[in-house]
């Protein structure tokens, strides 16, 4: 996980954790959180270390987190992007994608990804 801090009104929601700011804040002094001022923010904001935070709210906000950015260079060659992607796979996803492929062809899995802007003839 890359984010180490979050504030209150960020972790509202997660499992194991008060549905409210003031719930949070609560808890937080309840169970000795380490906490920390927030930086740029005026008043008495503060934000709590993901290690004081509950193991079943640690883990949800792993898989929250938003996933790498994958850039594509036109230097790239798009077969060798889809040689990698498909070793990446899954045996059963291979299955899956081959099948649906071989069944309704690569325009049709292009339209279902939105990806088509415009017709191929």
């Amino acid at each position: 996980m890359n984010r180490e801090w979050f504030s209150a009104k960020e972790l509202i929601g997660f499992p194991g954790l008060p549905t409210s700011t003031q719930g949070i804040h609560s808890m937080a002094r309840r169970q000795n959180w380490i906490k920390r001022r927030r930086l740029g923010v005026q008043g008495r904001g503060v934000e709590y270390h993901v290690d004081s935070l509950p193991i079943k709210t640690v883990s949800n906000l792993m898989m929250h987190e938003q996933s790498a950015e994958y850039l594509y260079s036109s230097y790239q060659d798009p077969l060798a992007i889809w040689i990698e992607s498909y070793k990446q796979l899954h045996e059963d996803e291979r299955k899956k994608i081959i099948t649906f492929i071989v069944r309704d062809g690569l325009t049709q899995m292009i339209k279902r990804l939105n990806l088509l802007d415009e017709p191929i003839c």
